[in-house]
């Protein structure tokens, strides 16, 4: 019999699906998952706080496998897992679409100057010119980590015209490797950052890659707000360098009322909602459980692990 500690929140969707052999474990509240986890050889946490889960991990001792819904995996006790030998699955491409729609909306809100817009419409004025004429038709995209979202970025921006080039870790054909796209910023009107949180992504975005950005150009970061030197952003923007930041992710989070960022009007911050923005994300994330439960029970691979030594 093969335990699994759940989130009672997925119980309609997991109920009457569970493979076989598996004794479901329901917790409600954080007393119940602490009783719990000493049990677990199996575990999905979703939908709690990460030191409740970070805490709750520590205690499962027992522990074979976990899964995570989030495409990041920064938030958990990394090390504790990687000693246990547990392996961690993670939610890669379950937040493809919605991300995806959030970073050509954070760039036709720019081009065009939609924030405009929608503050005249408040003050139930009527515009003669429009506050933004640029196009994404033959703009040039540099997408920093094409990973699954990444790629489904590039996907939807070429359907508007835009030249994408794609920066990898392991670059295929036309893409810019780790030591290429520092040395390539300057041709580009855009800049998007998707890259995954690990020790070697903190800081990788500062004043010398701003310094080398197009003048006027702009950046959006989907990835962790520690992947960028907010100080040096800040600088950028009112320089008059760069022409405008979207903001999915800050340090920290949530962003105190009285940060700087709030206040620049070329600043767009959307409160780390991207990959919240759809319906369908427990659908998504419980069908995936389901896929890979099956294939635990078979002692098959699980798709989608988490390579702990890299931390994506």
């Amino acid at each position: 019999m093969t335990v699994a500690v759940l989130n009672a929140l997925s119980r309609p969707l997991l109920e009457g699906k569970l493979p076989e052999g598996v004794e479901p474990l329901w917790f409600s509240d954080t007393d119940e998952l602490m009783a719990l986890a000493p049990r677990a050889q199996v575990a999905w946490l979703d939908m709690i706080k990460p030191p409740v889960a970070a805490e709750a991990i520590s205690l499962m001792e027992g522990l074979k496998w976990y899964n995570a819904m989030s495409s990041g995996v920064d938030w958990l006790p990394l090390p504790i897992l990687r000693a246990r030998g547990v392996a961690l699955t993670n939610g890669a491409g379950i937040h493809a679409q919605t991300v995806s729609e959030y970073a050509v909306m954070g760039m036709l809100t720019m081009a065009k100057g939609w924030r405009e817009v929608v503050r005249a419409q408040d003050r139930h004025e009527w515009l003669m010119e429009p506050p933004g004429k640029r196009e994404l038709l033959d703009a040039e995209v540099l997408v920093i980590g094409a990973g699954e979202i990444g790629s489904r970025i590039a996907e939807m921006l070429r359907v508007f015209g835009a030249k994408v080039t794609s920066a990898r870790r392991r670059p295929g054909p036309g893409d810019l490797g780790q030591n290429e796209w520092q040395g390539a910023l300057g041709r580009f009107d855009w800049v998007i950052l998707i890259v995954p949180s690990t020790p070697e992504t903190t800081g990788m975005f500062g004043a010398d890659q701003f310094a080398a950005m197009k003048p006027g150009a702009s950046l959006l970061n989907f990835a962790r707000g520690t992947v960028l030197d907010q100080d040096a952003l800040l600088a950028a923007i009112d320089s008059g360098h760069l022409g405008g930041a979207f903001l999915d992710v800050t340090t920290p989070e949530p962003l105190p009322s009285d940060h700087p960022l709030w206040s620049r009007q070329n600043v767009h911050i959307s409160m780390h909602l991207s990959g919240r923005a759809q319906d369908a994300l427990l659908a998504r994330g419980t069908a995936r459980f389901l896929g890979n439960l099956e294939r635990y029970c078979r002692g098959e691979a699980l798709e989608h692990q988490v390579d702990l030594s890299q931390g994506y």
